[in-house]
């Protein structure tokens, strides 16, 4: 399953339209598209989404247990927000610990199941996120997790960018290859390709609406 290109960037329209006007489980900071769309290729394989969230230090921690009573979900009112599980308690999502993922509840509310989505999740910028993970694959010579640099931002701090829709609608975005850009980043050409190779492969792998959660 694939998207046409129009479609993809309407679909992409439709998330960051649902950050702008619906309650998030967690504030969000960032939304960027990265790969195949922001490369103007069509069909596009998987649209690849990344949303920067800030980490809730205070929300309504007194309501927490409530939430476990009604849904067995630990950790709403500290994780997630209370307003936004009294809005939507069918988008309650939990890690393996039965703790209230905050990935997770994002993917389900901005998602459907079945569509060739990929969200990516994490507190920190996608260029810093880039960088870091970039290092960690380095260190653990495990390159399929590492996030593909040629992105563009869409939306930030509440704000649509002025010209990046229409950038994406008329494909004007230019940049390298995946080899290129790592080589870019400070990978010598060999390991660039292989790396390059092994998230190509990983992606190839994925069906379906997929999340993935990082900390920074």
């Amino acid at each position: 399953m694939s998207l046409d290109r129009p479609e993809a960037v309407e679909r992409v329209e439709e998330i960051v339209a649902t950050v702008e006007d619906e309650t998030m489980p967690v504030p969000v900071r960032e939304v960027w598209v990265y790969g195949d769309v922001a490369l103007g290729l069509d069909p596009v394989e998987r649209l690849d989404v990344y949303v920067t969230k800030d980490i809730l230090f205070k929300d309504a921690p007194e309501r927490a247990e409530e939430f476990q009573r009604s849904h067995g979900v630990d950790g709403v009112g500290k994780t997630v927000r209370a307003a936004w599980a009294d809005e939507h308690p069918e988008y309650i999502r939990a890690n393996a610990n039965g703790h209230a993922a905050p990935e997770k509840c994002l993917a389900a509310h901005l998602l459907n199941d079945d569509e060739p989505v990929h969200l990516e999740v994490c507190n920190a910028s996608f260029e810093d996120n880039v960088t870091q993970r970039l290092k960690g694959a380095k260190m653990r010579n495990d390159y399929e997790q590492i996030l593909d640099p040629r992105g563009a931002c869409l939306w930030l701090d509440g704000e649509r960018s002025p010209d990046a829709f229409q950038k994406l609608r008329d494909n004007e975005f230019v940049f390298p290859t995946l080899t290129q850009s790592l080589s870019m980043l400070g990978m010598d050409e060999t390991a660039a390709g292989d790396a390059a190779d092994a998230v190509k492969e990983y992606r190839a792998q994925q069906e379906g609406a997929t999340v993935r959660g990082d900390v920074v």
